[in-house]
């Protein structure tokens, strides 16, 4: 089984950007996690980061014929991009979104996620380890 993980715009920062919010692990600390509980599943696992819109709608395109399933945090692009979310309704993979952060808990324009509704599932709240449940629950899916 092979997954995609997508980070989102400013997920680069991580580690430095508002660890009240969103913790003091660094994205390379978060791939590593899911390289080491990707092998420990039997899951090939590729992480990349994008800034821009259509740098993650490339990814998502991309595997649709390269990945049996992906894990996006699109970050604030969650609250708008119906284009990101016109892109993982098209791809016929599962998607698992997720964010570091409660986004229920946050302020009124992050509650609500406009891609989330085209994923299989969503996963916020638990820092990093939301990444890792949403690999068990790719894996759980099954892919393609």
């Amino acid at each position: 089984m092979r997954v995609l993980v997508i980070h989102g715009p400013s997920l680069n920062l991580l580690g430095g950007r508002q660890p009240e919010i969103y913790g003091t692990q660094t994205l390379a600390e978060i791939d590593a996690a899911l390289l080491n509980e990707g092998e420990n599943l039997g899951i090939e696992v590729r992480c990349a980061q994008r800034n821009g819109e259509g740098g993650i709608i490339e990814l998502l395109h991309a595997a649709r014929t390269e990945y049996d399933g992906v894990i996006l945090n699109p970050g604030a692009y969650a609250h708008y991009s119906h284009a990101i979310a016109d892109a993982i309704a098209s791809i016929g993979v599962p998607v698992v979104e997720v964010h570091l952060s409660n986004i229920a808990g946050r302020e009124p324009h992050r509650r609500t996620s406009v891609t989330a509704a085209a994923c299989a599932g969503s996963i916020s709240g638990f820092g990093a380890d939301s990444y890792l449940l949403a690999l068990r629950c790719v894996k759980k899916l099954g892919g393609k």
